[in-house]
């Protein structure tokens, strides 16, 4: 039984997983947070302490610390990995590399989407 449950939560998992292209099943995962003044606030908080070092502080991807490929210009009108709201969720929460690794133990689905909310308003 433990098995089987593995099993269907991979396979579940592997729906919404980040791809490159974009994902149709994640890009239906609608954001639950406004995207009002104290999300952007939150999220660019968060921004700012764990994905600047990569991303930079203007999310080109250009921070000090990449390594390896090139992170995301995050101000680009298309993502590597998807543009929706839901595709950037999966990014964040999943990862897609060794270089930008799952931050779901490290960031709560909230402030995940408050990230998102942050992110947007750098392609304005």
């Amino acid at each position: 039984m433990t098995l089987l449950l593995a099993i269907v939560m991979l396979v579940l998992q592997a729906a919404d997983a980040p791809k490159k292209g974009g994902n149709p099943e994640a890009a239906k995962i609608a954001n639950p947070v406004a995207s009002t003044r104290e999300s952007i606030a939150a999220g660019k908080r968060v921004y700012q302490r764990l994905c600047t070092k990569c991303h930079g502080p203007e999310g080109r991807g250009d921070g000090e610390a990449a390594t390896g490929a090139q992170p995301s210009d995050l101000t680009a009108a298309t993502l590597q990995y998807g543009s929706s709201d839901g595709e950037m969720f999966s990014v964040l929460r999943h990862g897609t590399s060794r270089d930008m690794e799952s931050y779901a133990e490290r960031i709560s689905e909230t402030d995940t989407w408050n990230v998102i909310n942050y992110v947007k308003t750098l392609r304005q």
